[in-house]
């Protein structure tokens, strides 16, 4: 029968892990102890150099997608056609703002900016009117 210091030297001497070797067991040891019988937890799969590239590499490769489908034709023409249809909508808004708002002579030609401010002083001019 061996004591306790012959068991010692006999066993391997310990190598001590990096706390990262057991990041995805949850802290465990991997201990005789632990859930599932088997006591050891997987190595988890070790970062290489190259994986931050090949992000890039998939990121750049999407883009070029992309880019290349946004040059054919077809959809220049729609994506045109959108943004042309998006304009006419925002100055049919503007013009439909611009006839309820008072101005000497009524058909004077304003800019959009214009139109804006003479509708925010005509909305607190009628908010007084209200408030009197």
């Amino acid at each position: 029968m061996l004591n306790s210091d012959q068991t010692e030297l006999d066993l391997p001497p310990p190598h001590p892990e990096p706390e990262s070797t057991f990041s995805d067991c949850g802290g465990r040891s991997g201990g005789p102890g632990d859930a599932g019988g088997v006591g050891l937890c997987p190595q988890p799969r070790v970062a290489e150099p190259g994986d931050a590239v090949k992000k890039d590499l998939q990121h750049l490769s999407r883009e070029e997608r992309r880019r290349r489908r946004r040059a054919t034709a077809k959809y220049r023409t729609a994506h045109a056609t959108r943004e042309r249809i998006r304009v006419e909508a925002f100055n049919m808004a503007f013009a439909e703002l611009r006839k309820l708002l008072p101005t000497l002579p009524p058909d004077k030609k304003l800019s959009k900016i214009e139109i804006l401010r003479l509708a925010i002083c005509y909305i607190s001019y009628l908010n007084h009117v209200l408030d009197v």
